[in-house]
């Protein structure tokens, strides 16, 4: 069994948006925005069955610079596609991805990165083979794309999640 922080993150993260939004940090502010964190918090306690309890968060601030650099990389690399810089036609293509990873946390956030990631689109997942389905822009090479899935976004999805 996970076990749980000792603090919480939503309501303290609640509250610091609210105060930041209103611009002020008088004792009526912070009332009203412990208030609204705490029904907030409670609110989105009853939608979720299964609560995110992520372990080694320091691994989060690595995984997130390398995602906004992809996500650099992969603005220039489909920028070049379609200005026509590059003379190849790409190869537009779905490929399929064996995954370890069966947190649905995890999952989640890795279907977040593939989706924000320009060229890329998670097309879809099957839970039972635990396959994921792929959507590329210019699939040259899809063990390159099977080797970046697994080892700089998957590995580190699953030190943190599971």
């Amino acid at each position: 069994m996970k076990t749980r922080p000792l603090i919480p993150l939503l309501p303290p993260v609640l509250l610091a948006v609210w105060l930041l939004l209103n611009d002020s940090l008088a004792p009526g502010q912070i009332a009203l925005g412990v208030v609204f964190a705490s029904l907030v918090t409670w609110a989105v306690a009853r939608l979720r069955p299964l609560p995110a309890w992520p372990r080694k968060l320091y691994l989060v601030f690595g995984l997130s610079l390398r995602v906004l650099v992809d996500i650099v990389r992969s603005n220039i690399g489909v920028g070049r596609v379609i200005l026509g810089a590059s003379r190849r036609q790409p190869l537009v293509g779905f490929m399929q991805i064996p995954l370890d990873m069966r947190d649905p946390h995890g999952l989640a956030m890795l279907a977040l990165i593939v989706t924000g990631t320009p060229g890329t689109v998670w097309s879809g997942h099957d839970p039972e083979k635990n396959i994921l389905t792929l959507h590329v822009l210019d699939l040259q090479d899809e063990a390159a794309w099977i080797h970046i899935i697994k080892h700089r976004y998957e590995r580190p999805l699953m030190e943190i999640f599971e």
